[in-house]
């Protein structure tokens, strides 16, 4: 795994296992969105946001929009790269552009994935500054 730093894609990395491929032998096509996921909590982690101190505040962080795109497919054994980089932050919301690579450097997928904060009633709210790490804005 790669140290983020701004200016720079956070990288994480996953192994594809024989139980997220499909019937044609490549990784099922919903198997990405869970990718996606894991690149941006270990995103977080490495920039120490403290996702369980928001959702203890009565905070929580949903996706509102996906927007991805399959390239090539991953199959069983390759390794990936699941890049997370900040490319947009509001008040209440922020966008990450993602990239999956393989170890052949070749896209798998990439996606803008747009989150949104809310509060303990589920409507949008800013996210508390407390929360707000340098890390979640993009570079300029």
């Amino acid at each position: 795994m790669q140290v983020y730093s701004i200016g720079m894609k956070f990288t994480a990395t996953h192994c594809v296992r024989s139980y997220e491929l499909d019937a044609y032998n490549h990784v099922n096509n919903a198997v990405y969105l869970q990718y996606l996921e894991y690149g941006r909590m270990e995103f977080l982690k490495a920039v120490h946001f403290d996702y369980e101190g928001l959702t203890r505040a009565g905070y929580s962080l949903f996706i509102t929009h996906v927007d991805i795109r399959y390239r090539v497919p991953a199959r069983l054994f390759d390794v990936l790269s699941i890049e997370a980089e900040p490319v947009k932050l509001g008040g209440f919301s922020g966008t990450f552009h993602q990239r999956i690579l393989n170890q052949r450097n070749e896209v798998c997928a990439e996606a803008d994935v747009t989150w949104c904060c809310t509060n303990s009633n589920g409507k949008p709210a800013r996210i508390p500054d407390e929360f707000r790490v340098p890390e979640l804005s993009p570079t300029v």
